[in-house]
């Protein structure tokens, strides 16, 4: 990888680190903790809520577990990258919002203890999540589709 494109994919994990930790910040001085603010009436609200878990609040309390698997996390992708299994520029980018959210929200994990959420989907019942939760699972989605049906450099041609 060259080093102008690690310094593009660091600044967009960056960007994703701050938009997540601004909203949180924004929430945490605006919302008290437990209160809703509907932002389109039956379709999505804000809600602070605190969460010491992962999705849907499961492990709740594994502070220290989510923090080493951020580290495995990127020490795989870092020999995944190093090892050229990983070249193509739009995996790159997957990893990079992923990693991004995932820091978002190891920052929490590190400060507090848990993580802030606010984003609640009105239309259905559904985890209340953060922009962190967006890129990683956004990230991670595209990141599957992508290695399953664009991804052709493991192919001879």
């Amino acid at each position: 990888m060259t080093r102008k494109r690690a310094l593009l994919l660091t600044l967009f994990m960056l960007c994703v680190v701050a938009a997540d930790q601004g909203t949180k910040a924004l929430t945490r001085a605006f919302i008290a903790c437990g209160e809703r603010l509907s932002l389109i009436d039956g379709v999505v609200g804000l809600t602070y809520v605190r969460n010491s878990g992962a999705a849907f609040s499961m492990l709740g309390g594994g502070r220290w577990f989510f923090l080493a698997l951020l580290v495995v996390f990127f020490a795989v992708v870092a020999v995944l990258i190093r090892r050229k299994v990983i070249t193509a520029p739009f995996a790159l980018w997957c990893l990079a919002a992923i990693g991004g959210g995932a820091l978002g929200n190891a920052i929490d994990r590190a400060v507090s203890g848990e993580v802030t959420d606010m984003i609640e989907p009105l239309f259905v019942n559904f985890a209340i999540f953060n922009v962190a939760d967006i890129f990683i699972t956004c990230g991670a989605i595209a990141l599957i589709v992508f290695e399953l049906f664009f991804d052709r450099s493991g192919q001879k041609k």
